[in-house]
């Protein structure tokens, strides 16, 4: 994101912008209950809410210093699964690797195609954007990197992850590597709900909710302007819920899967609310 986030000033706030959370309802769920008829409720992939979500996408993070790093220690092209609206895809086409960015949302890989006839030709003309599920694709060829960012392995189920492991398998070259991240949560006291506000690139701020409490097995998260229009128009409101995956479980799967892990890197601090964690992985010989 393109500034820090701010505490919303909002009822049960504490002074640091956490809140708590009865089982009747959350600060989101009454925020979208005083828009009424207004609010446009939809996903955070989908139409309405891809632009929303592309313009919160930073291409200057923790996470995505660290897959360009270690992509840099060896050549070749790059398969970016859940590609999304180019956060990975666009920093590694301008490195001069070549890219095959895939997604299964038209949504987001139109965004992507947005910003693709933007760039220069030479960086265009490394790109091959493919839409396709990650769980089960065949794209008649191999890489020796194929990445997968924090949170997109929590939108499949365990079916659909075992199908992405075989994928992954058939597609990665002699010694390549699959290097993925996965998010849980660092601060098993700290409350059940936040409420920020976020800015995006294009200088619009938003209010962003995240709803997961401890040891929770999914996560919801809702976005919308924090200015609205003054007059009586519609409101998007995004909001997903999306499951949480540990780095055990994750980790098991992987090795039954035939994936062997070769390093686990911290990429948050220790104590974060977001704790997420590199994992470099390899065929099992």
């Amino acid at each position: 994101m393109s500034a820090p986030a701010v505490p919303l000033t909002a009822p049960e706030a504490t002074p640091a912008g956490h809140t708590t959370t009865t089982a009747a309802t959350t600060l989101a769920a009454r925020r979208i209950a005083e828009l009424g008829d207004r609010a446009r409720v939809c996903g955070l992939y989908d139409a309405l809410g891809a632009p929303l979500y592309h313009d919160l996408a930073t291409y200057d993070d923790p996470e995505t210093r660290a897959l360009l790093t270690a992509v840099r220690a060896t050549p070749g092209p790059v398969l970016d699964l859940a590609a999304g609206s180019g956060r990975f895809t666009l920093p590694l086409l301008a490195t001069g690797r070549e890219v095959t960015a895939l997604d299964l949302s038209a949504d987001m890989l139109a965004l992507l195609g947005t910003q693709l006839d933007r760039a220069p030709a030479s960086m265009r003309g490394r790109c091959t954007v493919v839409q396709d599920d990650m769980s089960r694709f065949a794209l008649g060829r191999t890489f020796p990197h194929i990445l997968l960012g924090t949170t997109s392995l929590s939108l499949l189920d365990q079916d659909g992850r075992m199908g992405l492991y075989r994928s992954v398998l058939a597609h990665l070259s002699e010694g390549g590597r699959f290097l993925l991240t996965v998010l849980e949560r660092g601060d098993s006291d700290g409350p059940d709900e936040t409420a920020v506000e976020v800015t995006g690139a294009g200088g619009t701020v938003y209010e962003l909710y995240e709803h997961w409490p401890a040891g929770a097995d999914s996560r919801t998260v809702t976005l919308l302007p924090a200015a609205l229009p003054p007059d009586d128009s519609p409101v998007t409101v995004c909001t997903d819920r999306v499951a949480v995956l540990d780095l055990p479980r994750l980790e098991e799967e992987l090795a039954v899967s035939g994936l062997s892990i070769t390093s686990r890197r911290l990429l948050s601090p220790p104590g974060e609310r977001h704790r997420v964690t590199l994992l470099t992985t390899e065929a099992t010989r």
